[in-house]
């Protein structure tokens, strides 16, 4: 009769290791048990012993089955200090509109559109850092600017909560789209509210300030005599960002 008991125990036992999966929390820890309940919003699983642990879904970096685990394990990478980085790049597509301005003059209107590749998940935060180019089309009056302005951008999130603020910053210089103004320096702060949508993509909607720099070349004639002169411009717009991670 003992034998049979410990015989349908080790029996139980190989089973449950069958089917275990691991949770890869985003601070580098892992649990190993067998799930009995998930949504959007928490996991739930169940360790050898019997004992259950919940976790918010923001806080799981990924749910590994047995097979996965060593694929997982060659795609992380631990740094002197001892902290696991995921290794995952992220693309973040950026629309934005607002109202444009040049202190102490005209007032219009601006629109624009960046493209960034970076990295989402560093040092098990959804912080990204990358570059990348957009377009940015200025319209104050009967004057347009249009640049290509090309970036390294920062957006990081407060907390690492699913629903966090938000905090952006861009750098790089604008390349002018016409012969009539050169480009210069190109920067951008926005803050507003960031949504962890599942593990690989989020949205945010921001407010936003840009600053563009051009320089105008303004033909005058005093006289007989033709002089071109170099007049800066200082283009900043204002209005709502909207973020896609994925």
């Amino acid at each position: 009769m003992k034998n049979r008991i410990y015989i349908i125990l080790l029996l139980c036992s190989f089973v449950l290791c069958a089917h275990a999966e691991t949770l890869l929390l985003r601070t580098g820890a892992r649990v190993k048990g067998t799930i009995v309940f998930q949504n959007e919003e928490v996991v739930i699983i169940r360790d050898e012993s019997g004992a259950r642990f919940q976790y918010p879904r923001s806080d799981v970096q990924d749910i590994l089955s047995n097979d996965a685990i060593q694929e997982t394990r060659d795609s992380v990478v631990t740094d002197d200090a001892g902290i696991t980085t995921m290794k995952k790049a992220s693309i973040l597509l950026e629309l934005a509109g607002g109202v444009a301005s040049q202190p102490n003059e005209a007032v219009g209107g601006g629109l624009s559109a960046d493209l960034l590749v970076g990295s989402h998940h560093i040092k098990n935060r959804h912080l990204f850092v990358g570059a990348g180019l957009g377009y940015h089309g200025i319209f104050l009056g009967a004057e347009k600017y249009n640049f290509l302005p090309i970036q390294v951008a920062v957006r990081m999130p407060l907390t690492e909560e699913k629903h966090a603020p938000v905090f952006g910053a861009s750098l790089g210089y604008g390349i002018a789209l016409s012969k009539n103004y050169t480009g210069g320096i190109y920067a951008g702060l926005d803050f507003g509210y960031r949504c962890q949508l599942n593990p690989k993509t989020a949205l945010a909607v921001t407010a936003y300030t840009q600053f563009q720099q051009a320089v105008l070349s303004i033909e005058e004639t005093i006289g007989t005599t033709a002089f071109t002169n170099k007049v800066g411009r200082s283009l900043v717009t204002t209005g709502v960002k909207l973020s896609l991670y994925f």
